[in-house]
């Protein structure tokens, strides 16, 4: 049978038009095989790629281990309302595990915080600051909760590393060390990491090893001062690479360099992680690093339940990625010896944590996130001899600090230069260190004018109607108990903090011979 197109091709055409079926489906495969060829490939790579990413995500989430949030705090700082975090960072001398191999003891030993730093990365998710909190430091340790299901009574000048082993348990108990942290800061802790000996170890091993600057030749009775020979030499003065036990050696030497005290260890730990994330910057995080490197982390870290799942591990890891080296500081808590212990140096350390919450970095920048618009800057102050006046604005004003009498206070001075003060009362959250004004539709004019009253007060974009007055600390009289929060880091600490990109062999230590 002829069919139509079989008519619309001339007969002497048609053999030349028409290969043999054998002839005609080879022909059909060399056409077709390119784009056959992509398109199975691309199913495949999608299907493997699916496959092989829930496969890490499975691999992941069965090695990630968790504390109990149970034995979280029951009266914990309110969540600032920005984009920031603080991670409490904790690195764990438990033996368990097989720890004990690494660090000497028996693996029945209590666990305990040998080291750890406040990570508050700010709002604007391109600024971090890391505050050493030395483990010999007098704090409060508020209650904490028990194995056995009970609470500790709060404990006064106790160091800080003890918080870690309330309890008396081999894995140590991270709660009460966020518990204490928190007390001590003000600040909400939103997640914590421990990572133990092998944990760090291996991280070191899988990264190829990690660039450091020894300050001077380190022998046997440095790392054991209890020996009484010299022993072999261990570290050669100068720049090298090291990694596995080598590493964990070179972060905790503490006798025989500088004054041989805890406080210049934490200057070479600062400057270790500083060459570990300038490595893991360098090569970059592809998956061929990314997965080696995120199945050991979680293989020797415990974490609290906010970070219990790869997808959060992984998407908090992703968040840091716009940080640069520069901007990653490394600071020390402000701090003095009380005897052989430390005390927090006042009114310095207060003045970094009000800053912290604040975001305002080393430099005094404002890191939240915030427009430059949004903030009454110094402008905004009257300038002498200038009368202000609040005739015709309506003002609210609230109390956002746990200090009573500022909203009373700030309600008066409004009411002084002629604003009507409509109400007052406390603010949802009781953590400000700064006063913001904060404006309806059409007012910003009318807040500039309020500002004008509360020097380094910041200005809040909040839509419907209306002025309000959110009082910060920063904003107390005299006649109150609080300390006005600095507009930047007290130099005592900006002076003394260390970049991520510094130059690997300064500031390793403290005292003489540092």
């Amino acid at each position: 049978m002829t069919t139509t197109s079989d008519r619309a091709i001339p007969s002497h055409h048609r053999r030349r038009a028409e290969p043999p079926r054998r002839g005609r489906r080879a022909a059909q495969r060399r056409k077709r095989s390119p784009l056959r060829t992509a398109l199975l490939v691309a199913l495949a790579v999608a299907v493997l790629g699916t496959a092989g990413l829930g496969w890490i995500y499975l691999k992941l989430n069965g090695t990630i281990d968790t504390f109990d949030g149970d034995g979280l705090s029951r009266n914990r700082p309110e969540a600032v309302s920005s984009k920031g975090k603080n991670v409490l960072v904790i690195g764990s001398d438990a033996r368990t595990d097989g720890n004990d191999a690494l660090g000497g003891g028996s693996e029945d030993d209590i666990g305990r915080s040998d080291t750890a730093f406040l990570l508050h990365i700010y709002a604007d998710h391109k600024h971090a600051i890391a505050v050493s909190i030395p483990r010999d430091t007098l704090v409060t340790i508020p209650p904490c909760k028990l194995p056995d299901g009970s609470w500790t009574e709060p404990r006064t000048d106790t160091v800080f590393n003890s918080a870690f082993s309330v309890g008396q348990t081999e894995k140590g108990n991270p709660a009460c060390t966020q518990n204490t942290v928190e007390a001590l800061t003000g600040l909400r802790v939103d997640h914590t990491i421990v990572v133990d000996f092998k944990g760090f170890a291996e991280l070191t091993d899988v990264v190829g090893g990690v660039k450091v600057c020894v300050p001077q030749d380190i022998h046997q009775r440095d790392l054991n001062p209890n020996r009484t020979a010299e022993g072999r030499l261990i570290f050669k003065e100068g720049e090298q690479t090291v990694s596995g036990q080598k590493a964990l050696d070179y972060v905790r030497i503490r006798h025989g360099i500088g004054d041989g005290s805890d406080i210049g260890r934490i200057k070479r730990q600062q400057a270790f992680v500083s060459s570990l994330l300038e490595k893991i910057k360098s090569d970059g995080l592809t998956p061929t690093k990314l997965l080696p490197l995120a199945t050991t982390a979680t293989e020797s870290m415990t974490v609290d339940p906010g970070l219990g799942t790869a997808d959060k591990l992984i998407s908090f890891a992703m968040s840091l990625k716009d940080i640069d080296l520069h901007n990653t500081k490394f600071v020390t808590v402000p701090w003095r010896y009380e005897g052989s212990r430390i005390a927090l140096a006042e009114p310095d350390a207060s003045g970094l944590w009000a800053s912290l919450k604040a975001d305002r970095t080393l430099d005094g920048k404002n890191a939240s996130g915030r427009k430059s618009t949004d903030t009454a800057s110094a402008s905004a102050s009257p300038s002498p001899g200038e009368s202000i006046s609040g005739d015709g604005i309506d003002v609210t004003v609230y109390n956002g600090t746990t200090l009573g009498g500022l909203a009373a206070e700030a309600a008066a001075t409004l009411t002084d230069h002629g604003f009507t003060v409509t109400g007052t009362a406390n603010a949802r959250s009781r953590q400000h260190t700064t006063t913001v004004i904060q404006y309806g539709t059409g007012l910003r004019s009318q807040a500039t004018t309020v500002a004008k009253l509360f020097p380094g007060s910041e200005l809040e974009a909040i839509g419907g109607s209306g002025v309000n007055v959110v009082v910060g600390a920063s904003s107390a009289t005299a006649a109150s108990s609080a300390p006005a929060a600095p507009a930047t880091v007290p130099g005592s600490v900006a002076d003394d903090a260390r970049s991520a990109d510094d130059d690997l062999c300064s500031n390793l230590s403290y005292g003489s011979g540092g």
